[in-house]
């Protein structure tokens, strides 16, 4: 399996309001170079959204489908690309003081990647997901404001380095 996580600089809320707008999921899964259309409520489990993915100058449509939503911490996908076959991936949301920790769990079910999964897969799916995470981390940064008394560099509250209480709860 190949499981990576990253520090976002903003509130489990912040995250999820990003996870859970369909329109910008071609702005942080990597590899995509649109989202579109889909059945449901996304991200209610059973609501899907459609995908092209890009490879040089091929391109590939997909659907993506949500098995399991639990706001704002949790968040099951089933990947379908097609000729490529399918993938799960579990994304975690956990507070980490102030901001967010996000862990994601990927996972070949079908296709080729299904069958040859090894050590060299997961490598490459460790690579992707470090591009994923760190788009991800940029899109939830750049849309959501940051807290009165953020250090806009650090991210850490507060003049006295103890932190402010603004009210949110993680």
């Amino acid at each position: 399996m190949a499981v990576r996580h990253q520090l976002i600089k903003r509130s489990r809320d912040d995250v999820w309001a990003v996870l859970s707008d369909r329109e910008l999921y071609a702005d942080w899964v990597a590899g995509t170079q649109s989202s579109h259309g889909g059945e449901g409520d996304w991200p209610a489990e059973g609501s899907s959204l459609e995908y092209t993915i890009g490879i040089g100058s091929l391109s590939l449509a997909g659907r993506t489908t949500v098995r399991q939503e639990e706001r704002p911490s949790h968040l099951a996908l089933e990947v379908d690309s097609g000729r490529l076959g399918t993938a799960r991936i579990d994304i975690e949301i956990k507070p980490w003081g102030e901001n967010s920790l996000v862990i994601v769990d990927e996972h070949p079910l079908t296709g080729p990647g299904g069958v040859l999964h090894n050590v060299a897969l997961d490598a490459v799916l460790q690579l992707r997901h470090r591009r994923m995470l760190s788009r991800l981390a940029e899109v939830v940064e750049q849309r959501s404001p940051e807290r009165p008394g953020q250090d806009a560099h650090t991210g850490q509250d507060g003049q006295d380095g103890q932190g402010a209480r603004g009210g949110r709860d993680a």
